[in-house]
This record gives C-alpha cells, structure tokens and sequence, in this order.
C-alpha cells in the first residue's frame, strides 16, 4: 500500500494503482475516453489531467503514471495531485476543444444521444465556443459486419475498440491506420467481423462512432423501460439489462457481474432480442383434420383432458427444453406426479447425469470468477468459445497473464488462444501421459488444475463412462482438494443444472427423452423441446413461445411467455441461482408455463397445491433448499471421488461439441433475422468465399 494525497485528503492505496484510480478512491472525478479498467492502458485522448506536486510544469495523464511512479515531498511527505487546479481545468479545456474541432454536429440522429460521453464531458469539462473555423474533416463509413454501424467521421481515435478485439476477443479485426488526420480505424479490407464477442464494442465506444445496426433509429434511451434480468441463451447466466418500450422488448444490454460475465455478453445474448417478436404463438392451437387450427384456451384443454382419459401413468411423459426456468419445470414435475408417472427428462441431448451422484457430479465447480486462479487447464470434448463466450473470454484472460498451459482432447478448434492439442476421443483421455506427457507433467505439478468437460462426449451411449473417467482423471492429477474443486461440466442449456436440481429425470422405471420421442409413452409435454425429433406415436401437447419444430408435431399447441415476459428462476452451469424479472408481457393468449399447468391441472381434476408464484416458490425450496439461497452454493466434492470410483475401459467415438451452429441453438434464434444474417456470414462457404 502506498499514500497518497488527493486534492489535500490523504489516502492509503495500493502501489499498482494509477492516478486516475487513486483520485477515484480518493472521491475526485476523472474524465476519460481512452481509459478502460478491463483493457490496456493507451494513453490517447489526453482527458484525464491532472497536477502532479513537484513534477513537471505541466499535467500528467492519470491513466499512465502509477502511484509507485511518484516521488515524495522533500521532507518524506505523501505524494501529492490535484484535479481541479486553472492549470488541470484550463488542459482539459483544450482537450475538449481539439477533440471537437472535427465531431459532427450529429446528436439530433446520432444513436449515442442522451448515453453519450462526449456529449457528458463536453458539458461538464469543455467551453462554450471554439477558435477553430477550419472545415471538419469527414471518414467514410465501414461496413464491419451485420451488428455494429459506423459512422467513423464521429471517432476520436480512443481505440477502446481495437484494444477489446485484440486482448479480450482475441482477434485482431480492428486496427488503425494512417496518421495525423487521416488516422482511421478499420478492419482493413471491410469485411465483416467475426468475433462472436463483437457487440460490446458498442458499449465500450465512448461516442457514436460505433452502434448497434439492427437498433438503428429504434428508439431513444430515456424512452426505455429498464429491467435487470438473466440471460438464457447459454448456461452461464450473464447478468443483462433488457429494456422495452411498450410491449416490445427493444434492445439487451450487459450488466456488471464481476463474478460472472465481468461486462460483456456474446452477440447472440445482445442481438437475439428481435427474434421475441416474430414467429410468436399467441393463441392457443388444437390439430384437427391433420392440421393446427386457432382454439379457445377452454378447447385445447378439452382436447388434451379427453385424450389422457384413460392413459395410465406410465403412458405420459414429459420433456423440458434447454429454457425452461425451474419454475416452469416444477409445476409440469408436480402435474406429472399426480398422474404417477416417472417419464420426466430435461436432458433433450441425452446427457448422461444423474442427480443422485450428487450435484458436485454435473456443475463447474471451480466457477467462473475460479478460472482467474487455475494454473492449467485441460478441455475435454467442448467447445468454449460457442458454448460459452463469455466464459471462454475468462479462460483468455488468464491465459494472457501467462504460466497457464491449455490442452484439448476433441475436436481442433480455435478457441483464440494456443492450445495443445492431444487427441480426438476416448483413447486419449484413458492414456493422456502416453497422448503428451510433457503436457500430463505440467497438468499434474500444477497447483490449481481444471478440467472442463462439455455436453458432446456426455451425449454418447458411453457418456456415463466419460464422466466417471474424467472424474477420476481430476482425482489422479489432484485437480480435487480441499480448498479446490477442478472438476467441471461446461453446459450449454441454461435450464439444464435446475432440471438436474429438482430431480427432472427419469424415475424408478421412468423412459428418457429419447425413449419418450421414439412412442414409449401415449402422451407427451412437450416444454419448449424444439430440438429433438419426436416420432408420430405420442400424443404431443407442446407448450412454447414459438412455431419452431415442436410446435410443427404438435397435437395441441399451447402458448407460453419468453424468458423476458416472466419472472423466473435460473441455475447456471456452476450452481448459481439466479432470478429472472419481466421485462414485457407475453403476446395475445400466451400465459406463463407455470400457470399453464396450474389451469390445466384443474381441468383434468388433478389441481396443483399452489395458485401463485410465491406460493410455487414456497411449495420448491421446501423440497430443494439448494434453491432457497440466490447465489453460489459449493457442493460436496466428496461426489467426485465417488464418481471417480466407476471408471472403466473407454471406447467410442471422437469427442465433438454438439452445440450445432452457435447463432441458431434455440427457437428465440431461429426467429431472428439478425441471428440468420450472422449464421449465414458464418458459414465455411462464406469465409471460403471472402477470403
């Protein structure tokens, strides 16, 4: 620690601190465009002056001087700055002045209006005029892809931009070139961006340079609806702010979570909000004649209560799709135990879990915020740069710090940053010393190893076989101790560690999904599994948000509320309980799923115990306390071990990631156009094409 003064107040900081976060510490504002906490430190755009005491006779930029930087007073006094001498406010001005010298007078129709930076500093640290009458200099436009715009003449060369491709995203798409005046940033050639992390260069532009493409002309901000709320698009659980006007959900925005998603998001979280509108169920639909036609919520219910008559329990079963909240799949839990059947499923991929391992057995142990500590690193059948960006953006960030050896068994990808590769499946990962041994060497000296192991190798016939050997490999490598916990499934279906938490899998003699789509039971709930294919035995009654494919074989549709309509609860992929709020409002007839089960359990005479959300609520934490703390509950490792003690010979085939095409993994992203446009610019043919 280090001491400091500040404006006259002194203050105890650390040594590593610059002056900008030590006059922060110390409650003095700083103005800056270049500076970003989570980026490198470039020193560009001059805003953040100060006075430094017995320095120079002129300000420093707070950005680039540490406190360690500083010399003390003659006597051994503190170190000593000021923020808002003439000296520090007549600088700023001049700043201000040159970076306006050739902005567009754009804020009437620039994006960026009333969010804006340089609109914010202009007022609070510029002047009311300017001495330049030279004409403004003007930049063409770039096209950079389907999600961001330009308009480059606003851009004032902060290079936050650059900076986020090259060390979080991990591909240098941006740079600037030229000099003086003819400075622009660019990617070089024009062609799309494909950094699956791109849109939050949105965030970072401090002025308008950079905005979303699709929310062009929109809206305005202060015409927004603001909800704080959680993302379902992957099983990380990024923390996003979704805001609507009316009942349209207009843009979605990151949140700060520095234990999850730090403050980025993937670009199919950001951009995949126009997809809420279209291809929407908004009423109820029952099959007739062999074809789906519009009904009262009265007579789809009539037609399922007339078809399960008679059907026996174990001829009803029940899927829940990958997002589903855990309300949601409770309610249908609790509708299919007063019918006495066993046939639950929420693992659509047939993942290999079984809740009765224990819950240490199918979460990311180590968390999220855990990867910054891990000294190796061995991926297993996964791909983290799809299944989970944000997640992936950790891995490369600790990796940058260096002494962190990565290696994968699977499928050879590039996960933006080096990895060493050591095979393809089961032999592998049964002999990795024989694979690499100087990579097994390194893994087994580390302190703090990690495994991560994805859906793909669990989704085989041998899954289970994966599991229990990769937890013994974490048992052998000492990835499993006390004080640390290495072992970790990556998942990609942001309901899938809640379903395994209320035990939504099959009971005593229950059938899986596979099982139930290949005519094992007579009639099927279908909640929102639009990725599996169901045979044309069971009766379907599909409840969803959109005409995906299972609304397409369904017999009765039933129209439910999307994860920004409803207010929900979401267990990510290492445990963290998490609630959703609403945002909007379903459209038309569409009902939230509990209260869905809740009417229908009331018409078929089997009426739920519950007739509210809180009181559902009450009705599941008292069956699963895990889900009564929101938060990160640790689970006993002492699973693992257990696990471990299963593991036998391996066979099969090559790991793979099953994630499919990364923009279209729900039906939310098969409705966007945005997400299409992205899908198909992503395609090998294209990049083939462009390059």
């Amino acid at each position: 620690m280090a001491k400091i003064k500040v404006d006259g107040n002194e203050i105890e900081v650390p040594d590593h601190y610059t002056l900008l976060q030590a006059a922060e510490e110390a409650g003095a504002e700083i103005p800056r465009f270049c500076f970003h906490e989570r980026l490198s430190i470039a020193g560009n755009c001059r805003m953040c002056l100060v006075e430094v005491k017995g320095g120079p006779p002129k300000p420093a930029a707070s950005c680039a001087m540490n406190v360690k930087d500083l010399r003390p007073g003659p006597n051994g006094e503190a170190p000593e700055i000021f923020t808002n001498t003439p000296m520090v406010k007549k600088a700023r001005e001049g700043v201000m002045e040159f970076l306006l010298i050739n902005h567009p007078l754009d804020c009437p129709i620039c994006d960026q209006g009333g969010e804006c930076d340089l609109q914010d500093q202009a007022m609070a640290f510029g002047v009311d005029s300017s001495r330049y009458t030279e004409n403004k200099r003007a930049v063409e436009d770039k096209y950079i892809g389907p999600l961001v715009k330009t308009i480059m003449t606003r851009c004032i060369h902060c290079t936050r931009c650059v900076r986020f491709t090259t060390e979080v995203a991990g591909i240098s798409e941006l740079g600037l070139v030229g000099r003086g005046e003819d400075a622009e940033i660019t990617t070089y050639l024009e062609q799309a961006m494909t950094s699956e992390l791109q849109g939050n260069v949105i965030d970072l532009c401090p002025v308008g340079a950079l905005t979303s493409r699709p929310y062009a002309f929109q809206a305005r901000p202060w015409e927004l609806t603001k909800t704080e709320t959680i993302d379902v698009m992957d099983a990380v659980g990024s923390s996003i702010r979704v805001d609507t006007r009316g009942r349209d959900v207009m843009r979605i925005l990151p949140r700060t979570n520095d234990l999850i998603n730090e403050e980025w998001i993937s670009d199919k979280t950001r951009f995949v909000w126009d997809g809420l509108r279209t291809q929407r169920l908004d009423r109820p639909f029952v099959r007739k004649d062999g074809r789906l036609q519009a009904a009262s919520w009265g007579e789809a219910f009539d037609a399922i209560k007339a078809r399960v008559a008679g059907v026996p329990g174990t001829g009803v079963g029940a899927i829940a799709g990958d997002l589903a909240s855990v309300e949601d799949m409770w309610a249908l839990k609790r509708l299919m135990g007063q019918f006495g059947s066993a046939n639950l499923d929420c693992r659509q991929d047939g993942a290999k879990f079984d809740p009765a391992d224990g819950r240490a057995s199918y979460l990311f142990n180590t968390s999220i915020a855990g990867i910054d500590e891990a000294d190796a690193l061995l991926i297993i059948g996964a791909n983290p740069r799809f299944e989970a960006p944000v997640l992936n953006a950790r891995i490369r960030k600790r990796w940058r710090r260096g002494d962190f050896p990565v290696g994968m068994i699977g499928e050879t990808v590039d996960l933006r940053y080096a990895v060493t590769y050591l095979g393809a499946g089961p032999q592998t990962l049964a002999d990795i010393e024989g694979a690499n041994g100087e990579f097994f060497d390194a893994l087994k000296a580390a302190r703090r190893p990690m495994i991560i192991v994805g859906q793909g190798p669990l989704s085989g016939a041998n899954g289970a076989d994966v599991l229990a050997s990769v937890a013994a490999l974490a048992r052998e490598i000492g990835a499993v101790t006390d004080d640390w916990n290495g072992f970790n499934v990556l998942h990609s279906a942001a309901s899938r560690v809640g379903g395994l938490d209320i035990g939504f899998v099959p009971g005593e003699d229950g059938k899986t999904a596979a099982e139930m789509a290949s005519g094992a039971v007579d009639v099927l709930f279908n909640l929102g599994a639009d990725e599996i294919e169901i045979d044309g035995g069971p009766f379907v009654v599909y409840i969803g948000t959109h005409g995906d494919r299972g609304a397409h074989r369904a017999d009765v549709v039933l129209p439910a509320a999307a994860y920004t309509e409803k207010s929900g609860t979401w267990v990510n992929t290492e445990g963290r309980v998490q609630t959703g709020s609403r945002a909007a409002f379903p459209p038309g007839d569409a009902r939230e799923d509990w209260a869905i089960f809740r009417a229908l359990s009331a018409t078929l005479g089997k009426a739920l115990p519950f007739d509210n959300l809180a009181a559902l609520r009450r009705d599941l934490v008292a069956t699963i306390p895990v889900l009564a703390s929101r938060g990160l509950t640790p689970a006993d490792s002492a699973a693992i071990t257990h696990l471990a003690d299963r593991a036998g010979s391996l066979t099969g085939e090559s790991f793979r990631s099953r994630l499919g095409d990364f923009y279209l993994t729900n039906p939310i992203a098969r409705a966007s156009k945005v997400m299409a446009e992205c899908s198909k610019l992503a395609r090998p043919e294209h990049l083939e094409a462009a390059e």
